[in-house]
């Protein structure tokens, strides 16, 4: 047997190993689409206020956050998850002595809604919206 006989014949398996490496299936495995607070890492969190201007909110896996107001202005701080919702406590432009709670969808993923309210009982429609959306 020659070491090219042997290369060819080897070939024959090459279907088969494809096939198992994309699933039972046939079709390439694709990773489940994240959810919850997840999701938002690498999307925007869009806030509309009933005044129709929008406060847009970045929340990054390490546990930080930046956020531009609809006036305009900077914030950033650290968050974290308590009971199904998500608690903003910011640092900048000042440090706040408290944190910020709302609810975020445990099943929510890319293009979810919900509503709320802000920290002074504004009522809110929340986005989450694909990528960085930066005005």
């Amino acid at each position: 047997m020659r070491l090219r006989d042997l290369s060819l014949r080897s070939l024959r398996f090459l279907p088969a190993a494809c096939a198992l490496f994309m699933g039972l299936n046939g079709q390439a495995a694709t990773p489940e689409a994240p959810h919850g607070v997840a999701a938002a890492f690498g999307n925007t969190v869009k806030a509309l206020y009933p005044d129709g201007r929008y406060q847009r909110i970045w929340i990054r896996s390490d546990g930080t956050w930046e956020a531009l107001g609809r006036r305009g202005g900077w914030s950033s701080g650290r968050w974290t998850q308590k009971n199904e919702k998500l608690c903003l406590k910011q640092s900048r432009p000042f440090p706040a002595p408290f944190s910020y709670c709302t609810a975020f969808p445990s099943d929510g993923s890319v293009g979810v809604q919900w509503a709320s309210k802000d920290m002074r009982g504004v009522p809110i429609q929340l986005t989450l919206v694909p990528g960085i959306d930066r005005p």
